[in-house]
């Protein structure tokens, strides 16, 4: 029975394995590589085809969207580069200078067609096929091989559809919202007692760190959007990418604010000198405050990364109330500071900070807030779709299809927000 148990949870850890990037990266290109190499052993008229399954590897992306434009990318950086080789091979041989000239031209070639990150593919097809005797043959090959490991790359992610990444990118928005959360609730522990300044600096530090789990974050929630693009299983992928990064946006500005705030503790840490940050009742009304906005962060970012409308309604409810509720325990602590001001008048700017920066992240994280940015994202991106593509933009508004189309758009961002 413990064997049987044990080899479950081995299966299931497997299949979990199976879905991270590495992986699927991993045994997608592989396949497509394998695949490509099979397939122009048949149509090439080289004997070892290399060329097709390298490109196939290349091509080859965890999403669609960047197979897709990898691929276009790359077959024009080889055809480029078999150009300008198919040009020098008629007016001078492989010397070391036509050789530096060659490499010159190819570049220069390739950053005028913008392969991007593929300039110097450019180049090395160039070479390749200029250092043969049989030009022709070589250069008609090496395009016959880059368009099949192209296809093939580009097939298998039809075939075998890459997964949405949205919910891996949903969870590193609220593990970044757990890990603010956590840091508050350090912080309000401490604001309730005297603690050196020291220690004060040393959650100063780990605010500033949250800037690196942004950056993972932005990274995961990155290949999240190129997952949504061109993808036949997702309706409104716009939608859902606007959504996530305006999320994204509010937890960062919220870090920026936690700096500031962890900054004007060490502070006022160092102006009291060991005393308590805040005496009394302040300080576990300051301790409260910070809980009750810890809270709503991690109910922030769960509306955010909510899909069906019941849990989504259920989000907004509760982050509304832990909002209200953090709301009243300011108001509150307004006031305890106004009698501490008059008994310590030196540090009324330290106090006033810690009101402000609290209650400007109670205002970022307000659902009417957020679906006004929700709208104006959305409106910015219409506007660059229609100066991008008028004429698709003009038939959509003969058939009605733009009307209706905001029109749910207009209800996903209100929801959401």
């Amino acid at each position: 029975m413990h064997d049987e148990h044990k080899w479950t949870k081995g299966a299931l850890r497997l299949v979990r394995r199976y879905r991270e990037p590495v992986v699927v990266q991993t045994l997608r290109s592989a396949a497509a590589a394998t695949v490509a190499y099979v397939v122009a052993l048949r149509l090439s008229p080289e004997p070892a085809p290399l060329t097709a399954p390298l490109t196939a590897l290349l091509v080859v992306q965890v999403t669609f969207y960047a197979t897709l434009t990898n691929g276009i990318r790359r077959v024009n950086s080889v055809v480029a580069g078999v150009l300008v080789a198919i040009a020098f091979s008629g007016l001078v041989g492989l010397t070391w200078w036509s050789l530096a000239l060659l490499i010159v031209a190819a570049l220069a070639v390739g950053h005028l067609v913008r392969v991007d990150e593929y300039v110097a593919e450019v180049a090395i097809s160039a070479m390749l096929v200029l250092g043969v005797t049989t030009v022709g043959f070589t250069a008609w090959a090496r395009i016959v091989e880059t368009l099949i490991g192209a296809v093939v790359g580009t097939a298998c992610n039809l075939l075998l559809p890459p997964p949405v990444w949205v919910d891996e990118a949903g969870r590193s928005i609220e593990d970044l919202a757990r890990r603010v959360r956590q840091l508050m609730l350090r912080m309000g522990e401490e604001a309730a007692g005297g603690i050196p300044w020291e220690r004060a600096a040393e959650r100063l530090h780990e605010a500033r760190r949250l800037d690196q789990h942004i950056a993972q974050v932005d990274a995961s929630l990155r290949q999240a959007e190129d997952s949504l693009r061109l993808n036949p299983r997702v309706k409104e992928g716009l939608l859902h990418r606007v959504v996530l990064r305006t999320g994204l946006d509010t937890l960062e500005i919220c870090t920026v604010v936690l700096r500031v705030l962890a900054r004007t503790f060490t502070d006022l840490a160092k102006s009291r000198d060991g005393e308590q940050l805040f005496p009394g009742q302040t300080g576990a009304t300051v301790e409260q405050l910070l809980s009750e906005i810890g809270d709503a962060v991690v109910s922030f970012a769960v509306l955010v990364t909510t899909h069906l409308s019941e849990n989504a309604e259920s989000a907004e409810a509760r982050l509304t109330a832990e909002l209200h509720t953090a709301a009243g325990t300011r108001d509150r602590l307004a006031e305890m500071f106004q009698d501490e001001i008059r008994e310590d008048w030196d540090n009324w700017h330290l106090l006033g900070a810690v009101l402000t920066e609290t209650s400007r992240m109670v205002d970022e994280l307000n659902t009417e807030h957020r679906t006004r940015r929700l709208l104006e994202e959305l409106d910015r991106v219409s506007q660059r779709q229609r100066a991008k593509l008028p004429r698709l933009t003009r038939l959509r508004e003969r058939l009605g299809v733009q009307e209706e189309l905001w029109r749910n758009r207009a209800r996903f961002a209100k929801r959401s927000g």
